[in-house]
């Protein structure tokens, strides 16, 4: 007897979402949107799963991984691809970013920021990034899946809050994200990325409010609305974008 379309999804494998990032801010809410939509979601930090967490499965599909950690971010691949179910993996977002400050906060530029930092934010900002799609290549490509990179609006202009490290490493990662949605393509694999302006997390700068007041839109994006675009980027509703970066910043480019 035929299924019915409701019986053929139900017998179709749970998707599964490989986040890193993922222990506040932009990546808590993304976990929790696919979460909510029934994927599996396997996340990566450098911290342990925090108690507070509100999704199924959890702690057991948590990867401490010290991502500016070359070695380590080897060992974590490894440890993913034991974990994927059927050996595929339906989405990757690269979500894991950071900006060092100086004294007080202050902003880094090219000058201040000290060489060993710099290799620090781009192991972490750029080669993770890389080295994750790479090393889940067939798994991607086992699920026709999509990779999402968190890149920035301090990628393509000079902010006053973002360091110069962090700006040109996310100018590189969006660069990336042109080339390997040419080189994964012809496997079916979509590569694209989301490009968030000023959002509403707990890394806000002082002084946030005056360029707030000067967006077209007038006010903060949320991580929620981030990770809706995530999420159509990783879903059928995008199934013929690859390529792109998408602006989240309240018309803040315009």
């Amino acid at each position: 007897m035929p299924t019915t379309p409701q019986e053929s999804r139900s017998n179709e494998p749970r998707r599964t979402m490989l986040l890193t990032g993922a222990s506040r801010g932009i990546g808590h809410a993304t976990v929790k949107r696919f979460s909510a939509a029934g994927w599996r979601v396997i996340t990566c930090s450098r911290h342990a799963f925090p108690e507070n967490c509100p999704w199924e499965m959890g702690p057991e599909d948590h990867i401490q991984v010290d991502l500016s950690d070359a070695a380590n971010t080897v060992e974590a691949i490894a440890e993913i691809r034991t974990r994927l179910e059927g050996g595929r993996l339906d989405a990757l977002v690269n979500n894991a970013g950071i900006s060092p400050k100086g004294e007080g906060g202050a902003r880094l530029g090219t000058v201040e920021t000290a060489l060993a930092d710099w290799q620090k934010v781009f192991q972490v900002n750029f080669f993770a990034p890389v080295m994750l799609a790479r090393g889940l290549i067939a798994e991607l490509e086992t699920a026709k899946g999509s990779v999402v990179n968190v890149t920035s609006i301090a990628g393509s202009r000079v902010h006053p809050f973002a360091g110069a490290a962090y700006a040109t490493s996310k100018a590189a990662l969006a660069g990336l994200t042109r080339e390997m949605a040419a080189d994964f393509g012809p496997l079916g694999v979509r590569v694209n990325a989301i490009s968030p302006g000023e959002i509403d997390t707990a890394i806000l700068s002082p002084g946030t409010d005056q360029l707030v007041a000067a967006l077209p839109l007038r006010r903060l994006g949320t991580p929620e609305e981030v990770a809706k675009a995530i999420y159509f980027l990783c879903t059928e509703q995008s199934s013929y974008v690859t390529g792109s970066e998408i602006h989240i910043n309240g018309g803040q480019h315009v």
